[in-house]
């Protein structure tokens, strides 16, 4: 997306419908910072200080967390093109450092919010606030989801959403990955996953390439 040649504030009407002041907008435009991140980039690392909140417009980025004692990773969740990240919001109204860990799933165009606007706009424009607390609880939800998908689920179910998952957040039938990559958002073993999707090949749900699912 070449924003250069593009309205920004065009483009924020269009993606963010549901901030719909005029005034929230312009002001978005005026001190939103218009960031790119090539797909599989770290955008916020485990520790750092949340200077920005993300207003993704283009791409989606996966939200990683990460096990305190043996530094394994699980996927929570994905934010897609007109969301944003609510785990960052507690991180920078505490200005506390970041227990996740967010990256590209593919090439990806946000506009970065400086923190000090967060806790203005909440009380200045009620679109903003609303935005804010239907983020939270959506994203609420689908943690909830996650932690019931590992409590109840058997492996090859979570595996099959998990391809759904990123189907959904990139539009793609075809899912780019290693079995070692798939293994370790679901914090199982390579052997496990690669055992199921030849299953799951077997039985005409999705085909396998190198390095790539299809999803029939």
């Amino acid at each position: 997306m070449d924003l250069s040649t593009q309205n920004i504030t065009d483009i924020l009407y269009k993606t963010f419908p549901q901030l719909a002041e005029k005034e929230l907008i312009e002001e978005i435009s005026q001190v939103g910072k218009i960031m790119h991140f090539n797909a599989g980039e770290v955008i916020m690392n485990y520790g750092s200080y949340v200077r920005l909140v993300p207003l993704v417009i283009e791409g989606s980025v996966r939200v990683l967390r990460e096990d305190d004692t043996e530094g394994k990773e699980i996927l929570l969740y994905y934010i897609n093109a007109g969301d944003t990240c609510s785990m960052s919001f507690t991180c920078c109204m505490m200005d506390k450092k970041s227990m996740i860990r967010t990256e590209a799933e593919e090439d990806v165009v946000l506009i970065g919010i400086p923190v000090r606007y967060m806790d203005q706009w909440m009380t200045k424009y009620q679109s903003w606030k609303n935005f804010i607390m239907m983020t939270y609880d959506a994203k609420m939800l689908e943690l909830i989801k996650t932690i019931d998908t590992i409590a109840f689920k058997q492996l090859d179910e979570r595996l099959m959403e998990y391809l759904h998952a990123r189907k959904a957040a990139t539009g793609s039938y075809s899912i780019l990955s290693t079995h070692q990559q798939i293994a370790d958002d679901l914090n199982v073993s390579r052997e496990a996953v690669s055992r199921l999707l030849k299953k799951l090949e077997n039985s005409g749900m999705i085909e396998l390439k190198r390095n790539r699912i299809d999803i029939l």
